[in-house]
């Protein structure tokens, strides 16, 4: 395949590696694109790999137009707009591939390599993770490859120059990239992403259907790493509170809908005690505004990344950014594991978490009766405290199983779980205690929020999935306010206490690796949580109090925009200066520019005006029409000697070679340059 790839013409080579590099910009934008965007612009790839293969003609200027039209109103159908994130990199993507079909000249190669880098930066819009900085950089490479290939002279140059010359180059920009990314100044309105920024992740929503926490067991992706700062805590511990859901129609909870004005609602009343976590926690891009911090955290959490807006806590407990978050957000926060919140006697506003809606479950009242009739044989009135205990009973010797598939539950959830089924996830298991301990006359309500995680001992801290999502309840006792009651801990006691969770099939290659060696698959995913914890830490989320922490590092003890300002502008000196000395030190060392030179100097000291930067044909065609003054009339004796002087000076350049005879060459050269007649 290499040698008919070598034996394409020029022409022929250049495109298809020019749409290969394409094919790897596009490739990413495909989780986030409409299918039919990537098939569109595949079509187009192949259909002008296939033209460039049979030396065909390109298609007129009317099909350009056609499938441009095409891909405008697919683009507008699928968004309804033509404006926004989504759309316009949509839009951008149709362009990029349309303009393959009439790559005719170098103009039109060097649109293309202009659009390409612009597609490049789109895909931080959707991620700003190492993957998509390890394929940005892929992508560059080829890029600048390409670009390089397309200046290089007639002929077929090997790629593997043209990429020599590119790695060269990014070699030669990386220290300055470095200095910019530390030292430039971090404004809000430049660094930020827009609202619909990382749309479609998947995480925790706003309701919960029974079964719909499952499929979050599938997602084996980061929602967020946490570091304790003083202590370690215990898996049980690890409860990141989220929405939380008081609402039930029979099939769906939702967030509370109060039936009662402001003031008799429940309040949250939150009381701490016992020795305080403090944490830094890492949150990935959710699209929603939840902030998930750990049960309970009666203070604000500090973070300098999001600067617009304040974080609220709810009467829920649970805390709220202003605005959805579309960016890696790290913040740090105090949590006290040992805490009271809720009125601690009966209020109206409690009825709203006793209700269900007529109709449904009519064997979970039944079973309430019968726990009722249990109690009062106890302890007569019965005590809620009991009868919460004699539901967990229920649970752990009822023959009850905790699964990821438990089936699809109908229009009595609960009756199913508690009679029929007897398995579920944990929002199965969940809602159908809520259900229960409501028709037992106990005020309770869901809790959804992430339990638990996975330690990562190379890095000494918790990675938390979304496959560790949860739902647990909240139950209201008179003298004790709300009070956590996780019935999946009665059911596997191991999901909670040993922080295991049920998870998806691993693949084959995964799963071999894992029989050979079980602990080389878990400290493989420990290193790469950990090399992912200190990107965010030291690229995605460094800012301008990490600029200033720098600048203290280096010296200056009060570091402020003045102090970047200089050393931007230092660094700025620095890069010219190391420009000018490559130049000066690329034409000393290298003898056929050393001739090159000395031909201009001689020739512009005559009175010819040149270019900048001539190549010795250019030179040569400009001195054989050179009409000199009279003074400089005696050039005109020797003009055709260094004309061809110079015709064999570019030939040597790119005539194939020998060192040794390029080096005789050369010296001939330099040699007959002595000769010659220069005009003065």
């Amino acid at each position: 395949m290499l040698n008919q790839y070598s034996r394409l013409p020029r022409d022929s080579r250049d495109t298809l590696f020019l749409l290969a590099v394409i094919a790897c910009l596009i490739g990413p934008h495909w989780p986030h694109l409409p299918a039919w965007s990537i098939v569109f612009g595949g079509i187009v790839l192949i259909w002008r790999a296939w033209m460039a293969l049979r030396g065909k003609k390109l298609p007129s200027r009317y099909w350009l137009l056609l499938l441009l039209v095409l891909g405008v109103v697919a683009t507008a159908w699928t968004y309804r707009t033509l404006q926004g994130q989504d759309a316009g990199v949509t839009l951008l993507i149709v362009l990029l591939t349309l303009k393959t079909l009439e790559l005719r000249a170098r103009r039109d190669a060097l649109v293309l390599f202009f659009l390409g880098f612009f597609v490049l930066l789109t895909q931080f819009l959707y991620s700003q993770s190492m993957q998509a900085a390890f394929f940005a950089m892929l992508g560059l490479f080829g890029l600048l490859t390409g670009l390089v290939n397309s200046h290089l002279p007639v002929g077929k140059p090997p790629l593997r120059q043209s990429a020599g010359i590119a790695l060269r180059l990014l070699a030669l920009g990386t220290p300055m990239m470095i200095l910019l990314f530390l030292l430039f100044p971090r404004v809000a309105p430049l660094w930020g992403l827009p609202d619909n920024a990382n749309t479609g992740r998947s995480g925790l929503s706003a309701s919960m259907r029974v079964g719909s926490l499952a499929e979050l067991a599938l997602d084996d992706s980061v929602a967020m790493r946490v570091r304790f700062l003083d202590s370690q805590a215990s898996p049980q511990a690890l409860y990141f509170r989220g929405p939380v859901l008081s609402s039930f129609d029979g099939r769906e909870w939702t967030a509370l809908r109060p039936s009662f004005p402001a003031p008799l609602q429940v309040s949250s009343e939150l009381e701490v005690r016992g020795q305080p976590l403090r944490y830094e926690a890492t949150l990935e891009p959710s699209s929603r505004p939840w902030l998930m911090l750990l049960d309970a955290s009666p203070d604000p959490p500090q973070s300098s990344t999001l600067t617009t807006g304040k974080p609220r806590m709810t009467q829920d407990l649970q805390w709220v950014w202003p605005t959805p978050i579309t960016q890696v957000l790290r913040y740090s926060a105090t949590a006290y594991p040992q805490f009271r919140h809720g009125p601690s006697q009966a209020v109206v506003g409690l009825q709203d978490y006793s209700s269900l809606p007529p109709g449904y479950n009519p064997r979970t009242y039944e079973l309430a009766a019968t726990l009722l009739d249990r109690a009062r044989q106890q302890n007569s009135p019965p005590v809620a405290r009991d009868l919460v205990n004699m539901a967990l009973s229920q649970l752990k010797n009822g023959g009850y199983r905790y699964t990821l598939e438990p089936g699809v539950f109908g229009q009595h959830s609960a009756d199913e779980f508690w009679f029929d089924r007897k398995q579920g996830f944990c929002e199965h298991i969940t809602s159908a205690f809520v259900v229960l301990m409501r028709a037992l006359g106990i005020p309770a309500r869901v809790v959804t929020g992430y339990q638990g995680g996975e330690y990562n001992r190379l890095g000494g801290f918790w990675v938390v999935r979304q496959r560790d999502a949860h739902a647990w309840s909240e139950v209201w006792l008179a003298g004790e306010g709300w009070v956590r009651v996780d019935p999946t801990a009665a059911l596997a006691p191991g999901r909670i206490n040993a922080s295991q969770s049920l998870a998806a099939p691993v693949g084959m290659v995964a799963a071999a690796l894992g029989a050979f060696t079980p602990n080389f698959r878990l400290q493989l995913r420990w290193l790469w949580d950990a090399m992912n914890d200190q990107w965010n830490q030291w690229v995605v989320y460094y800012t301008q109090n990490s600029q200033f922490q720098l600048l203290r590092a280096l010296g200056f003890k009060e570091p402020d925009w003045q102090v970047l300002g200089w050393l931007l502008t230092c660094a700025a000196l620095a890069a010219l200066a190391w420009q000018e000395w490559m130049n000066w030190n690329r034409t000393r060392r290298d003898p056929w520019l050393r001739l090159l030179d000395l031909a201009q100097q001689k020739l512009r000291r005559a009175g010819l005006a040149l270019p900048p930067q001539p190549s010795p044909r250019e030179m040569a065609n400009l001195l054989l029409h050179w009409k000199p003054s009279d003074t400089a009339a005696r050039v005109d004796n020797q003009r055709q000697a260094i004309y061809r002087w110079l015709l064999r000076l570019e030939a040597q350049r790119y005539a194939p070679a020998d060192d040794q005879n390029r080096h005789r060459m050369l010296m001939q050269l330099l040699q007959e340059s002595r000769q010659l007649n220069w005009p003065q």
